[in-house]
This record gives structure tokens, C-alpha cells and sequence, in this order.
């Protein structure tokens, strides 16, 4: 059980982000963080998984999810699953912050966050490069094809 102002936080510039499992009580099979994208928050560089679905609940806000090459705004109470090779990406473009339940299945993507921030730790801001290093760690690449 995780109750309110529980979990290991990690910060990655604008978002804030909150581990509820980590997958260290599942055997790795599940990780499951909460986000608070700050207003106006860019997110990653599009990428794709290959050994894992991702998915993601709108909690409060709207997060703009990019897949492909189609942009869907997501309102509270819309969830998102991305299986692995979907390229996507996702942001806040709006003025007000958003909150969203993401899911990993299994739980690599924890890792990575952990990463991102260690990466980032002496105050850089993380530039698409770092996303991609990092993420190259995680069974995820970039989806180039669709980068304007």
C-alpha cells in the first residue's frame, strides 16, 4: 500500500513523479508511477518499446498524446495504451497542470526514470539526447520517422 505523499518521488524538470510500484513486489512484472506534468511541459522525443506496453490514465488536465502522426487530446478519465512498437509521445500543452496514472508492463520503465534523473542531477535540463541515451538502456528507441 502506498497512501497519500507515499513512494520514492523523482523530479525530471517540469514533471514531477511519483512511484507507486517500482515492480520489486511483482517480480518485475508491473510498474506503475503518478505524473504531474507542469503546465506547458514538453515531453519526451517520440519513441517506440519493444518489450513493453505502456499505459496511461488521465487523471485531471489534458495530456496531448502524440502516435504517429496523430495528435489526440486526452481529458480526465481517458486512458491510453500503447503496445510495444507504437511510436508515440506525449505533453501538456495547455496552461494547467495535468496528473496521470501511467502503467508498465513489465516494469523497465521505472528504471529509466531513475536514470533521467541521475542524469540529470547537477541541474541540466534533459535534452532530447538524454532521453535517448537513457531510453536506449530500456528495450526503447526512437521513432525517427516521424520527427518533423
Amino acid at each position: 500500500m502506498v497512501r497519500p505523499g507515499e513512494g520514492e518521488t523523482i523530479v525530471l524538470g517540469p514533471t514531477r513523479m511519483r512511484v507507486l510500484e517500482d515492480g520489486g513486489n511483482t517480480a518485475h512484472r508491473l510498474g506503475v508511477t503518478e505524473s504531474v506534468l507542469a503546465p506547458h511541459t514538453p515531453g519526451p522525443p517520440q519513441h517506440r518499446h519493444t518489450q513493453h506496453d505502456e499505459g496511461f490514465y488521465v487523471l485531471s488536465g489534458t495530456v496531448r498524446f502524440t502516435i504517429g502522426t496523430q495528435d489526440h487530446d486526452a481529458s480526465a478519465g481517458t486512458f491510453v495504451l500503447v503496445p510495444p512498437g507504437a511510436p508515440h509521445t506525449f505533453a501538456n500543452a495547455t496552461g494547467e497542470p495535468a496528473v496521470m496514472l501511467s502503467v508498465f508492463t513489465p516494469d523497465l520503465y521505472v528504471r529509466y526514470f531513475r536514470d533521467l534523473r541521475d542524469m540529470t542531477a547537477d541541474g541540466r535540463t534533459a535534452s532530447p539526447g538524454t532521453h535517448l541515451e537513457a531510453m536506449s538502456r530500456y528495450a526503447t528507441e526512437p521513432a525517427t520517422e516521424h520527427l518533423p
